[in-house]
């Protein structure tokens, strides 16, 4: 265990009342374990993900609980031209309105005016990284992403290289915190307030300006801005953009993590009911497919983490008791795919904020020979070349002709009355990613016109 993680478990210990917690050997699971649950726990400050030590491959190392304000410094000292160059917001991928997409926003802590081309770089190329991955490869045009230059006067953030180091930055970013090295903490409040700047927010970036490993992950949604969890990470490490791409695995895939920790007390073994994560369960293999449970649709494919679906057990900081789909997925190993049936929980975040089918002709008046009916469909970046399925219907009954279009005018329907007409057009993906019915309905959008003479 490092010296770092071993100082925060000596105080939750202390503060919980519960053995010490040993370390677990990095080439069987996570390289540490996390605090220990108080038997009655209080629900202060926020809850973060804290990442698995840079010399392993385990994609992180528990939970733990940090303070919401950090380190509660004031606000950056910044001069007038400074200020003018702060909250400046810039649409640095667009695919569309926000109403129908997925809007990630960046925001950079520890950048001085003069920086500000840096951390639009370093924006660019984490979103590249992630971007790389699947199945953000083959959706990567559902997503807007958005940056907010947050001015910092001092460069770099506090806590590297040293905990002694403080610097004066925009979001109070800071490593060594709870006494972790490498977990890298921020000033929610001071993070919202750039947050709000931008016109939507589905998940949040926040890139330090430091090649030290860390990062963090802020995985409860905001009930005021509404976006599904905040992801720290170093921009100058590389390393830490896989940490990065871990953590959406909670906040948009809404996935538990698959690593465990032998010889820790208190997780030997799940003794409690079936998780609600859709990527642990309590069910092996033979039982799952009885019951049709949880990934069961999966059972026996071969996965793109390597080997085949099944239910390998330990999971969810659990030895035993508790299942996983696939040996080494990205929720347990960092630099590895997400599994199949993480994959298709990713591709239901996606649909959650982004829309298969979205009107660019309005819908609210009726629609006459002068007149066409657009609609805005995402493109699919896949290797496959596959694309989504449009088709449009007059009065419920296909226009064969017009499959695969995003555009239909009202003079090529034929209409020989003076009739009130219903034009639809419906956009449907039937990726071979998505099993679940209950999931591949989310993937279909339909758009309604009133046409006539």
């Amino acid at each position: 265990m490092d010296a770092s993680l071993r100082l925060t478990l000596r105080a939750v210990a202390a503060l919980c009342t519960t053995a010490l917690l040993l370390a677990a050997p990095l080439g069987t699971a996570a390289a540490a374990p996390p605090p220990m649950p108080s038997p009655t726990p209080v629900k202060t400050g926020s809850e973060v993900e804290i990442p698995g030590p840079e010399d392993g491959t385990a994609a992180g190392s528990g939970h733990t609980r940090v303070p919401v304000s950090g380190q509660a410094k004031k606000a950056p000292q910044l001069s007038e031209a400074e200020r003018a160059a702060d909250g400046e917001v810039a649409k640095m991928v667009d695919n569309g309105p926000s109403t129908d997409r997925l809007d990630i926003v960046v925001i950079g802590d520890g950048y001085t005016a003069a920086e500000q081309d840096r951390f639009h770089a370093d924006a660019r190329a984490k979103w590249a990284e992630i971007a790389a991955v699947e199945p953000y490869s083959t959706y990567r045009n559902l997503f807007n992403v958005w940056t907010v230059d947050a001015v910092s006067h001092d460069s770099g953030v506090s806590g590297d290289p040293t905990p002694a180091t403080v610097r004066d930055t925009a979001l109070g970013s800071y490593f060594w915190c709870e006494g972790i090295e490498r977990l890298l903490c921020i000033d929610q409040p001071k993070v919202d307030a750039y947050v709000a700047k931008a016109p939507e927010a589905d998940l949040v970036l926040v890139l330090a300006n430091s090649a030290k490993y860390g990062g963090a992950g802020y995985n409860e949604p905001s009930a005021t801005l509404g976006y599904e969890g905040i992801s720290t990470a170093s921009a100058g490490n590389a390393k830490s953009g896989q940490v990065a791409i871990h953590e959406t695995g909670h906040s948009l895939g809404k996935l538990a993590d698959e690593y465990f920790y032998p010889g820790t007390p208190g997780y030997e073994k799940y003794e409690g009911p079936e998780p609600a994560d859709s990527n642990t369960s309590t069910l092996p293999a033979d039982r799952m497919a009885a019951e049709q449970a949880k990934w069961y649709r999966w059972l026996g494919a071969p996965s793109p983490d390597g080997g085949t679906v099944g239910a390998y057990e330990g999971g969810g900081y659990y030895v035993t008791g508790l299942y996983r789909p696939t040996d080494n997925s990205i929720m347990r190993v960092l630099g590895k795919p997400f599994n199949l049936p993480g994959t298709e929980a990713m591709i239901a975040g996606f649909y959650q904020h982004a829309k298969p089918a979205a009107a660019l002709t309005p819908t609210g008046r009726t629609l006459r020979l002068r007149n066409t009916a657009r609609v805005s469909v995402p493109r699919l970046a896949g290797a496959d070349g596959r694309q989504l399925d449009v088709r449009w219907y007059l009065d419920g009954r296909e226009l064969k002709r017009f499959a695969g279009r995003t555009e239909v005018a009202v003079s090529e329907l034929w209409l020989f009355d003076l009739r009130t007409h219903k034009l639809s057009v419906t956009a449907e993906d039937r990726t071979p990613s998505v099993r679940d019915p209950k999931v591949a309905r989310s993937l279909k959008a339909t758009v309604d016109w009133s046409v006539r003479l």
